[in-house]
Parts: C-alpha cells; structure tokens; sequence
C-alpha cells in the first residue's frame, strides 16, 4: 500500500487526476477496477477507459438502442436511447433523506433545446427559457405511466430528467424518452415494478403502422400512444379522427405486444450494468391502526355515503368531523405514532365503504346507477357580445367557453424539435381556486391545467374545417365554474357548443365523458376477481377509484382518449369493455347539445367576426408594414383589427364590421385599391375649384367630383357643399384611358320625387309625355332642347308636330330671325304699382300663355355632364291618351326652346377647366336668350329676386334704381332671357302686358 501512495505523490499531474496515478480505470456502472500499467513506461496522462453496455433490438421496421456507461455516470441511473439519428437521455436520482409526507414526490422534466437540431434560440437571450407546452406534455406523458409502480409507502423525492440530444425530425422523442426513463429506472437502485413499453401507433388508408414517422403522422387518421408491462396497460393516449370503438380496440390489441419488444432488452441492461436495489424506509399503515380507525368511522362513514341528499361540501363536511372525532379519541390515549398517520387510515376506510357497496349493492355515492350520466343543462350564446359563448352543466360540474377568432398570424409559434412551426387552434383550459371553495394564488403554466386543456384541444381538432375553407385562429377558453368530476370532458361539450356559436362549420358535435373502474384484488396474488364500470365520475370516486378513463367523440367515432390509473396495471379486455360504456353515455351527452344547437350560428350581427382577404403586390405591402413595423403596428393600435402578411396577399380580421371599416380605410388611405367603377369609396377633400373639388383617396389617388355631381338639386357655389379638408364618401363613376377619375356624390343619395302641385287651376296637370329633343350643332355639340307638351290629337291652325328634331343650319336661321337683339339692352316691364301686382293670373293668361306656363313646369331631368361630356338622354314619346278633351294649342315653331352655339374659347385652360366650363351650363342650355315664361318668385333679396323657372333651374332678376320692390315670395312673372352669366345662371328680365 505504501509504493501505491508514494506513486500517488510522485505524480507530476495535478490533484484533481492524481488518482490515475493509483491505477484506478474509469468509474463506469458504479464499479471501480485497476488499470493496466507498465511499469518501465515513464509517468504520463493514462487513457480513459469508459465501460459502456448496450443493447440493440427492433421495433416495427426500425433499430432501437439502450446505452449506459458514456455519459452522466454520476447520476443514479443514465440511460440514452437512439433511433435513427435522434437521441434522447434520461437520468434517475433520488433523495437521501425522507421528509415527512404522504405522498410520493415525483418530478419527471422533459427538455428540447435548440441544438438538438443545430439551431440557435431565437429569443433576446439567445438561450432556452421556461418550459414549453410541449416539453410540459411529454413530461406528463412520461409520469403517468410510470408513478403507478413505485411501491406503496415510498415517499423519498425522486426526479426524472429527459434530454433530447440529438433529433433528425423523423420521430418524435416523446416515446423515446419514456422508454428511456424506465431503462434509467431499472438501472438505478430506486424500488420500482417495472419495466414499461411506450409505443407509438398509426393508421394510414385503413392500415396500422408502429412508429410512424412525423411525415407518416401528418396523413394518419390516429395517433396512439400506448405504454403498458408486460401483462397489463399503464397508460393511453389518443387523437384520432372519428376512428370507431372496434378499430380502436384492434390497434389496443396490436399495440400491447409490439410495446413488450421493449421490456427484454432493458432487464438485460439492468442484469449488466444495473445497481442493487436500495432498502428504503416505507410509511406503511399498521394493522392495529387501521382496525381501530374502522371500528371507530366505519360505521358512520358509510351512512354518509348510503345518504344521497348530501352535496359535494356537506358530504365533505360530514367527513372531516368523523376523521375530528377520530382523532380526538388517538389524542387522548396519547397514541402518536397512530396520529402521523391517521389521515391516510381514515382515507383508506373511505376508500374500503365506497368500494364494496359499489362492487355488492351496485349503488353509488349521489345514489345514481353504475351506468347513469348526471343531469345535464347547456346554454348557447350566454355571453352575445362575444364572437361565441356557451355554458354546459354537468351535475354541479360547471364549465363556461368561449371562443374568440383571429388572422392567420395571431397563431402560435412552436418551438418544438418536430411537429408543425404554428398551431392555429387552441384551448385553454382554466381551474380557478373558487370552483372548489378554495383559497389559492394563481401562477404560470399549470401541468394539469396544460394537460386538460390540450386533451380537450385534441377532442375538437378533428371536427374543424380545414384552414383553406376556414383561414382563422381560433382560441377556445375553458372557465371552471364548479368542479365535481370530469371538467376536461364539460370542457370539450361547451367547447363544441361555443364553436357552433361562432359559426365555424363543425362536421358534427363533440361530447366527452369519464369512465371509472372499481375492482376488488386479492390481496395475496394481486389478481382482480370483481371489477364494476362506473359511468360520468364524481370527484370522490375519481379520488377512490382504480381508474380515470376520459373518451371523447361524435356519433361516428373516438376524437380523443385520456387513460390514467392508479394501481399496477389493469387487463386491457377492461379497457376495450369500458369503450362501449362511454359510448352511449356520450350519445345521450350530445342529443342535449343537439336539442340546444345542431348547426353552425350564421353570423350576421353587429358583433360578429369579419375577415378580409386582399391582394396586393409586395412592394405596396412593404409601404403598408413600414420601418421596422410601424404603420402596420399603428393601423392595429389604432383600430384594433389584426393584420396578417404573407407574400402578395394582406388578411384583416376585425371583431366586428365597424372595425373592419376603419382598418379597410386605414389600408386604402396608405396603399389604396384597384379604382373600379361603381365601387364606392372614402377620401379627404384637398382642392376647390368653380367647377368642382378633388378628393384624395385610395393611397393618394385624385379624381374629381365635379359640382354637377354635388347633389341633385342645382348647385351655384362648390364652397357651398364642400370645403378642404372634409372627409366624404364618394361613388367612382368612371375612368378614362388617362387615368383620370370622375366622382359622384349624389350617386349615393336617392333622387328626389317631383310632387305635382295640388291647384289644378293654377298648375294644371296634363297626360303628357316629356320628350327632349336632342340636336347637333355644327361643331359636334350635343344640346338637350325643352321638352314639348303632347296633346292630344286636334284641328289646330298650326299644324306643328309635337317634337321637332331640327338641324344646326335651321338652329341658325332661326337664331338670326329671332326678334331679340343681344347687343340693346333688352326692354323690361313698367314698374308695377304699388297697390297691384304685376298681371300674372292663370285666369288673364291666354291660351299660348298657359301652355309656355306648363312647358316650364314639366321641364324633363336635368342633363348629367361629367367633365365636359354630355350624357344624352332618350324618352320614348307616349301617345297620347284620345279621351283628353283640352283645347291646348301646339307650341308654334317660334317658342320652341333651342338651344344656341357654345363659343370656342380662345384662352387654353387646364384639361379639367375646359371640360368643365361646358357642362357647367347643361342646365340652361334648355333656356334661349329671349325665351319668354312664368316664374315664381323663390326669394326676395335686397338687390333683387331669385326667380324658378322651373324643372329645378333657378333665374335672377336685378333691381334697378330707384326701382320699386314690393314683391313677395310666390308671386307669379312673366320673364324673358336676356343673357347668362359666366357661372350659366340666366337672367330674366319683367315683360310688360302692353309688350305681350
């Protein structure tokens, strides 16, 4: 011993290695051996020997390996697990010392981090943080399997941590990792039954696969996950797609003995390199206690539970003050080894009373049968103001869901090693502390809040309508009201009803339900000799019993299955017979929720939903994001849709249609749209000019609203209507090659209906036809002539046709034989007395007078000019009616209304001044200079009147001096035209009777 220490003290390396020195090989599987060395060699650093074991099998078509001995040797047990390229490690430690507790304190963390896959986290840190959803499920998944086989009374601290090392995105780590824990278990000197299996089961066009891949997954309609010992099942969990209970129990049947391949090669393993399992101190319940805590509340525990009447709190009341009483009488014969431990001794009596009368009588807790559902209320629509809501009640178990939709980009990014990058639906599952009269602090992710939520996710996934038909996010929240029993299973009912609410088209409801297992063992072999089936769980017999089997579906099949248990195992015949009793359960589950809603709610309200999807090019996209975000970041402050982005095409989602409006401007305002006519938009009033005003729209276009299309009743002044900076809707009416833009604004608002006036004798009304007569000058102008007055067929001096079509030469002629002469100033009426009015009666008019009179009257619409282009209008004539006795004369030739030349200008305009300066008189051109007509007098001004002359145009009169001014409104003149001015408002002058 003495050369081996002083060989230790002549080593030149440092302290930390002086122990090669000694000879000592590696420390691989827990043992310590001498390595070889030669003594004539000089001192120098020794080679690492690293004892590894491994183990090698198939599963399915692929290769599997367990390997121990390279890496984490310090840990109780480490074991890493490859398939393909993808490499996952799992180590086992436990606590020296057992605290004081009842339960067993369990930890299974499961971890993918970035560089399994050669990647660099994308977060500030650049570094993993909190655990994912994900990496919270698969630790869940492993734990559930695994808790059941520690024996009864261990309650020292273990923790299980999962690694993934290495994934080449063929499969998925999660069954790796439950594999590799229990191979980790069975190498460690921790007291565990095992071994378990975990398999992984598909079906692809009706054919069952072991281990698919994830490219097989995305085209299976099953993903099941099956772990079990070598005689009875563990665990299960299943998505599916409405997958029947008889191919469910087939791939259950194929899944149990291709799970079993993995339990040889990890005895194996342990037989080579396992430690020896540890003796460790196990709270065990004395047989003297738990006989006396019988004789004492046995009897009084069991007329709790035979009394139906009580509810969940009194039940539970009655209870804790037997287990008072109890205790009570252990304090005064000062028993206190019995008092650590007689909480758990009153559990088990509990346990023991519910447990044979369920199992002998049949009976349960609340007094229903073994196979009856609990009364069930279930309210659509409870909260409308959301996009959808419902309420389900299931006995006092009460859930409450709501749905809310989003943009395509308001999905959730996943992080995780394989599996798709987003997920689009999503549930949140909610267990506040007041749903079961408790005190508590709410904090971050929840494991079992997770794990309901993403079962109830998987229960509805595979009813949604695929993303190409329905391109929404959907967010479903789960709001535990009240729990007693299966919340995640109430959850996935009003989900399913919510759903509906909103108006996503479901293939068919969803329903769910938990199915519980009593059996009574035989406490020497551990076989089951009686077993019931117990139908929609209470808490407390989920608490009791064996079993907590969550299966959801529609009427066609299983869309997700939950199996946790609490003993060793259960045969798997009990689980396919427990599918059938689920299943009708679930049928009268969903004729409730098809009595309140069985189709989708069409979505017409005011606080519904919307969604728009445009397109665009990506440069006009790249304007609307802005630097770095900022206008598209705006748009949605602002407005509070959601604005979703991907390459040419722009989706808007918005709570209702007010916001969807507001965001639409907010886009059209920064890129604009494609102007179509017809279509109708918002802009901003930026210039005003005598003929109209421009309207920036759409992304900074211009077009222009001409002051003809202000409204429908003449305009004289544009600032009158509108001013700079006025934010209108506006009609696009069309476009020319150019790419000028013509607006209209009375294109929005209904034309005004001409009411005839009710003196027959003043205005009298007459079965006529308006017909304009439509004229073409020389120079190509189109001129709208007033209207003649059709009569009805007689002998008259003045054979006259009743709408004369005349050409530009005989316009002219009769033009230069008009007796009105421009140049001298048109004669005007003597001033009127002052104690008479002028003579305007339809009782001193003649008869020529009357019908001048109803020509003005009946003037045809007013001629719509946009930009200098004339828009003609044609009336058919309609004959006139033979029973019209009127004596009316036809208009001779020579008081038919033409219309006179427009003058080229001599000045060169702006292409919009030119066009407009024509169609600014197209309602006057049905006037002549020198036509004669009554008009009424509109207002009385101080520098004159403002006469109508009919047809919705307005003259002016000017007073002269000294010019005597009684005249009230209404009055009836006659006028005659004696110019224009530059705005083509006529001006009238008064005839005199003696002129007439």
């Amino acid at each position: 011993m003495s050369s081996i220490v002083n060989r230790a003290r002549s080593s030149s390396l440092p302290n930390l290695l002086a122990w090669r020195a000694l000879g000592f090989r590696t420390i691989c599987s827990g043992r310590l051996g001498f390595a070889p060395s030669d003594p004539d060699s000089p001192a120098s650093a020794g080679t690492k020997i690293l004892e590894s074991f491994k183990e090698e099998f198939e599963v399915g078509s692929r290769v599997v390996s367990f390997e121990t001995g390279k890496i984490a040797r310090f840990a109780n047990g480490s074991v890493v697990l490859g398939m393909d390229q993808t490499k996952v490690l799992s180590t086992v430690t436990c606590a020296k010392t057992d605290s004081p507790r009842d339960f067993l304190p369990l930890t299974v963390d499961y971890q993918e981090k970035q560089y399994a896959q050669g990647l660099i986290p994308n977060t500030y840190m650049r570094r993993e943080g909190a655990p994912k959803e994900r990496e919270l499920l698969c630790g869940r998944l492993i734990d559930r399997p695994i808790r059941p086989l520690f024996p009864s009374g261990f309650y020292h601290e273990v923790q299980i941590m999962a690694s993934v090392l290495s994934s080449d995105g063929k499969q998925d780590p999660d069954i790796l990792a439950a594999n590799a824990s229990s191979a980790a278990l069975m190498l460690s000197d921790v007291p565990w039954r095992g071994p378990i299996g975990v398999i992984r089961i598909g079906r692809i066009y009706g054919q069952f696969v072991v281990n698919p891949t994830m490219d097989e997954l995305s085209s299976s309609d099953l993903n099941l996950i099956y772990a079990c010992t070598r005689e009875k099942t563990m665990m299960i969990d299943v998505q599916a797609r409405e997958i029947s209970e008889k191919d469910l129990a087939a791939a259950l049947r194929l899944a149990h003995p291709e799970a079993v391949k993995y339990l040889d090669p990890q005895i194996r393993l342990a037989e080579k390199a396992g430690k020896q399992k540890k003796e460790y101190k196990l709270s065990m319940l004395s047989e003297k206690t738990l006989e006396k805590v019988t004789d004492l509340a046995a009897t009084r525990i069991e007329s709790v539970f035979t009394d139906p009447s009580y509810g969940k709190f009194e039940r539970g009341e009655a209870l804790d003050n037997i287990g008072k009483d109890v205790r009570r009488v252990f304090e005064e014969e000062g028993d206190q080894e019995s008092l650590s431990i007689l909480p758990k001794a009153v559990d088990t009596v509990r346990k023991k009373v519910v447990r044979s009368r369920m199992i002998s009588d049949g009976f349960r807790v609340d007094g229903r049968n073994l196979d009856e559902v609990r009364p069930i209320y279930c309210e659509s629509s409870y909260l409308p103001a959301l996009h959808g809501s419902a309420l389900f009640s299931r006995g006092d178990t009460q859930v409450l869901c709501t749905v809310t939709l989003g943009a395509p980009g308001d999905a959730q990014s996943l992080d995780s090693l394989v599996g798709p990058p987003k997920k689009r639906f999503m549930l949140h599952y909610s267990f506040p502390p007041y749903c079961t009269n408790e005190v508590g602090k709410r904090g971050g992710l929840n494991r079992r809040e997770v794990g309901h939520g993403t079962l109830a996710e998987k229960a509805l996934l595979a009813v949604l309508p695929p993303e190409e038909a329905f391109p929404y996010t959907v967010r479903i929240n789960s709001e535990v009201m009240s729990s007693d029993g299966s919340t995640s299973m109430a959850s996935v009912c009003g989900g399913s009803m919510a759903l509906m609410d909103a108006g996503i088209p479901l293939r068919a409801h969803v329903a769910g339900v938990s199915v519980g297992l009593v059996t009574d063992v035989d406490p020497s072999s551990g076989e089951i000799k009686d077993y019931r089936i117990v139908t929609d769980i209470l808490g407390l017999e989920d608490h009791l019993g064996d079993m907590d089997f969550k299966i959801a579906g529609t009427r066609n099949g299983v869309t997700a299955i939950q199996l946790d248990i609490k003993p060793a195992g259960i045969p798997l015949d009990i689980v396919c017979e427990s599918l059938e009793n689920a299943r009708e359960a679930r049928l009268q589950i969903l004729d409730h929720m098809e009595r309140n809603i069985n189709s989708p709610r069409s979505q017409d309200g005011a606080s519904s939903p919307r969604l728009a999807t445009l397109k665009y090019s990506n440069d006009s996209l790249r304007s609307l994001i802005g630097p770095m975000g900022v206008l598209k970041r705006k748009i949605e402050e602002e407005t509070g849709a959601r604005l979703s982005i991907n390459d040419g095409t722009l989706t808007i989602v918005a709570k209702n249609q007010a916001v969807m409006e507001k965001a639409q401007e907010k886009v059209d305002l920064i890129i604009g749209r494609e102007i179509v006519a017809g279509e109708v938009y918002k802009g901003t009033v930026v210039t005003i000019k005598e003929y109209g005003a421009f309207v920036e729209f759409s992304g900074g276009q211009q077009g222009l609203l001409h002051m003809s299309e202000l409204s429908h009743e003449p305009v004289s002044k544009v600032s009158d209507v509108l001013s700079i900076g006025n934010y209108i809707t506006v009609k696009c009416i069309d476009t020319d090659v150019r790419g000028n833009i013509k607006l209209s604004l009375k294109a929005l608002s209904p034309k005004p209906k001409r009411k005839p006036e009710s003196d027959p004798e003043k205005y009298p009304v007459m079965k006529e036809s308006s017909t304009v007569s439509i004229e073409t000058s020389s120079v190509g102008e189109t001129v709208a002539s007033m209207p003649s007055i059709v009569t009805p067929p007689q002998k008259s001096k003045l054979a006259v046709p009743a709408v004369v079509i005349r050409t530009a030469v005989e316009c002219d002629e009769a033009e230069k034989s008009s007796p009105v002469d421009k140049n001298n100033k048109p004669k005007r009426a003597a001033t009127p007395k002052p104690d008479r009015k002028p003579k305007s009666t339809a009782s001193k008019l003649t008869a020529s007078q009357k019908e001048k009179e109803a020509l003005e009257l009946c003037a045809p619409e007013e001629i719509i000019a946009e930009c200098g282009e004339t828009l003609k209008q044609d009336r058919k004539l309609k004959p006139a009616s033979p029973k019209n006795n009127s004596t009316a004369s036809i208009v001779s030739d020579s008081n038919l209304v033409s219309s006179s030349k427009a003058k080229k200008s001599t000045r060169k305009e702006d292409q919009y001044e030119n066009k407009a300066e024509e169609s600014a008189t197209v309602s006057t051109r049905e006037l002549k200079i020198g036509t004669e007509m009554m008009a009424k007098v509109q207002q009385v001004r101080p520098l004159g009147l403002v006469l109508d002359l009919g047809g919705g145009i307005r003259g002016m009169y000017k007073f002269e001096d000294n010019e005597e001014t009684e005249f009230e409104e209404g009055d009836t003149l006659q006028v005659k035209c004696t110019s224009f001015t530059t705005k083509g408002i006529p001006e009238m002058v008064l005839v005199d009777e003696e002129e007439d």
